[in-house]
């Protein structure tokens, strides 16, 4: 299996579990997804929290883990004070 056979999806962080992990909830899935973050977010010490919308990419055969390949930034004039 080479990084071309993804299936990306986008969604919202829900949940922050030990160890990296956290639940997705993929709208177009209608559930919540169980992912660790890739090695790129995790070497540039990328923050992720609830409420960040994410890319969720899976493998086709398995659908019920995923990897957060990238986070969304959130325009400053719309962060929370």
């Amino acid at each position: 299996m080479s990084k071309e056979d993804v299936i990306k999806f986008t969604g919202t962080v829900t949940k922050a579990n030990p160890g990296a992990a956290f639940l997705v909830k993929i709208p177009e899935l209608n559930k919540d997804i169980e992912c660790h973050i890739s090695g790129n977010i995790r070497r540039n010490k990328i923050k992720i929290v609830i409420g960040d919308k994410v890319d969720v990419e899976f493998s086709p055969y398995d659908l019920t883990k995923g990897r957060i390949s990238f986070r969304y930034s959130i325009p400053r004039n719309q962060q929370p004070q």
